[in-house]
């Protein structure tokens, strides 16, 4: 069973993940404000989402490791239906490709960036929402940069 954490007003109650043993570091990155994703130690590839082996090379050696947080917009949908009882509509899912290897992707909601701003190509860079518990959500906002 998902548990809620409490009310949020920017966004209001959040249903909270039940991380797996490979993915809590990911969840619990954000206590430091540093976006944290797996990385190999044997073909020093990064993976999302975390996975006990790497997918490349297959090999066992995978930490979590800090990335800049920092992306582009690589695909993005405009929702207007609010699933979750969090999400206030119409808000952005977007997939973030981040900076440190083409192809490292994550879904995500854009947070305090006008949707008609949204595009791909925005850069984004990563801010965390509270979770309770020691657990964090990374979501992204547009960044000063711009257009890529």
């Amino acid at each position: 069973m998902v548990e809620q954490a409490a009310v949020s007003p920017r966004f209001g109650p959040r249903l909270r993940p039940e991380p797996t043993r490979d993915e809590i570091d990911f969840w619990r990155a954000g206590a430091d404000g540093i976006l944290r994703i797996q990385r190999c130690g044997g073909c020093n590839r990064w993976q999302h989402p975390p996975n006990p082996v790497c997918f490349q090379c297959l090999s066992r050696d995978v930490a979590f490791e800090p990335v800049r947080g920092m992306g582009i917009v690589y695909s993005f949908t405009i929702n207007h239906q609010p699933w979750l009882p969090h999400l206030t509509d119409p808000y952005a899912l977007v997939v973030v490709e981040l900076d440190e290897q083409p192809g490292l992707r994550l879904i995500s909601r854009l947070v305090d960036t006008d949707l008609v701003e949204v595009r791909v190509g925005l850069r984004v860079g990563v801010v965390f929402e509270p979770l309770g518990d020691g657990l964090f959500a990374p979501l992204f906002t547009a960044s000063a940069g711009g257009q890529a």
